[in-house]
């Protein structure tokens, strides 16, 4: 990890591209109504996630969606483990409402605003916890995995998906020649999450990578789309104020450079990844063998 890229570093150790936490949940409260209908590569990584269960011995009582959005895991773990009790939670009231109208009214599903990095759950409550492109809006990620690992139980699992390095490189690029602002956020590499997964005492973690990249026909597109889904500029160092007309123009002069076969690319880097609350050691107990009693 290059300590002078801030990009590539932890947000607390660069000030400027620290998340504003307010402004993440203001921006997703407005975005909960027609956040289903923009939000078409998030629900492809939350299904992917979801097909991942296939392949792990686990039978829950208890989930946590951690970053639950509208609700689609939501749904679609409470439709899956029949028997478990499902825990929705997010840090924006209005997606919790619209998950809430998406869970099916017989089961057993819970509703709780919360913050990741502080999680409104008891030790070891959970037995899986799933979070779907969530961790990239949070300052500390030792202390979100530190959470992960306080409420799962013995034998627990997790299993998350973020944004890497290589997410918005274009967008990122384009900002870059223009001022100097932060206007996309910082992702944390795929090794620094898995190191710190271990350094949280997650067993046999596992991480993982796929790149997708999305098509529009301008810049204005893709600013719009992004701004209709929450994801907002929240860091610290972002320009104050409305982004001017002559900056606009000048970021869509830049990106024309990455236009292909009559495209624009968005380039994105998902990281998967999963590890287990270990189960506690067996001890071997020596039973000494019962004494005949004397008899009187």
């Amino acid at each position: 990890m290059n300590s002078a890229d801030p990009y590539s570093a932890a947000a607390g150790d660069h000030p400027s591209i620290q998340i504003d936490k307010r402004r993440v949940r203001a921006a997703f409260e407005r975005a909960a109504e027609h956040y289903d209908q923009f939000a078409v590569l998030q629900r492809e990584v939350g299904e992917r996630m979801l097909g991942r269960l296939d392949y792990m011995r686990l039978q829950p009582h208890v989930i946590g969606d951690v970053g639950a959005g509208t609700g689609l895991a939501t749904a679609a773990l409470a439709k899956r483990y029949r028997r478990a009790q499902v825990i929705s939670i997010d840090l924006a009231h209005a997606m919790l409402q619209r998950a809430r109208r998406r869970s099916p009214w017989f089961r057993s599903v819970g509703f709780v605003g919360g913050d990741a990095e502080a999680l409104p759950l008891a030790d070891g409550s959970c037995d899986l916890l799933f979070s779907n492109l969530m961790l990239q809006w949070c300052n500390d990620l030792e202390r979100v995995f530190a959470e992960f690992r306080r409420v799962l139980r013995p034998g627990g699992l997790l299993l998350f998906s973020t944004f890497g390095p290589d997410t918005l490189q274009e967008l990122r690029q384009c900002w870059s020649r223009i001022d100097g602002h932060t206007h996309v956020s910082a992702f944390a590499d795929m090794h620094d999450i898995g190191d710190a997964l271990l350094r949280n005492r997650f067993a046999d973690p596992v991480m993982d990578a796929e790149h997708f990249t999305l098509a529009y026909d301008n810049a204005r597109t893709l600013m719009r789309e992004i701004k209709a889904i929450g994801a907002h500029n929240a860091t610290a160092g972002r320009a104050r104020g409305l982004t001017g007309k002559g900056r606009l123009q000048a970021l869509e002069r830049a990106y024309e450079n990455f236009r292909r076969d009559g495209a624009l690319p968005a380039s994105y880097e998902v990281v998967y990844g999963h590890g287990w609350v270990a189960q506690p050691a067996k001890r071997d107990v020596d039973v000494a063998a019962p004494q005949p009693r004397r008899a009187r």
